[in-house]
């Protein structure tokens, strides 16, 4: 497996060796050791999610908060999607930056994204599914949700210029970088 870094230090991409024949292919997604030995992350994978979205929606970008943070490796299975990492790490030297991938079924890459850091994707085909592995469990009473929009943070989604991305409710009414630092959100 190769592993890439991107411009936030902790935030990796991971391409892996894939053995293709006439048959299909095969390889390794997951590989405990060298996750661990890689990311320096040594808990257990708690939590599987599994979504599927229409071309132009845009989920995210979501955070879960101690003491029920999340660290996600995310890969796309069907279609594809530009997924985006935004370091919320209060201190950070790389803090409101963001980092953003193409996962695709057919490049099989996988997004590290560390606790702290808020997530979300754009679906830039027909259809996309996602599957993301969770270092924590679900808490809905410690998750935020961060503008996708933010000019604070000024993500290069790659959407159209007149098309406007389908936004869940939550997504739709998120905070600003600057009401979530003014109002003490993060921690």
């Amino acid at each position: 497996m190769n592993i890439i870094k991107t411009d936030i230090a902790d935030v990796l991409l991971f391409e892996p060796k894939v053995f293709s024949d006439d048959r299909g292919f095969f390889f390794e997604s997951f590989n405990r050791k060298l996750f661990e030995d890689v990311t320096g992350v040594t808990g257990e994978f708690v939590q599987d999610n599994h979504s599927k979205s229409k071309k132009n929606v845009l989920r995210g970008l979501h955070l879960q908060q101690e003491p029920f943070a999340q660290g996600k490796l995310v890969r796309c299975v069907q279609g594809s999607v530009f997924d985006v990492a935004v370091d919320l790490r209060p201190g950070s030297a790389s803090f409101g930056q963001w980092v953003g991938s193409e996962l695709t079924a057919e490049n099989k890459h996988q997004l590290w994204i560390p606790k702290g850091f808020a997530h979300g994707f754009y679906v830039l085909s027909d259809s996309a599914e996602v599957i993301y592995k969770c270092v924590g469990y679900y808490a809905p009473q410690s998750e935020l949700s961060l503008r996708w929009d933010d000019k604070d943070v000024d993500i290069a989604w790659p959407i159209p210029a007149a098309q406007v991305p389908l936004l869940s409710a939550k997504d739709a009414n998120a905070l600003g970088l600057k009401d979530i630092i003014k109002n003490q959100l993060i921690k």
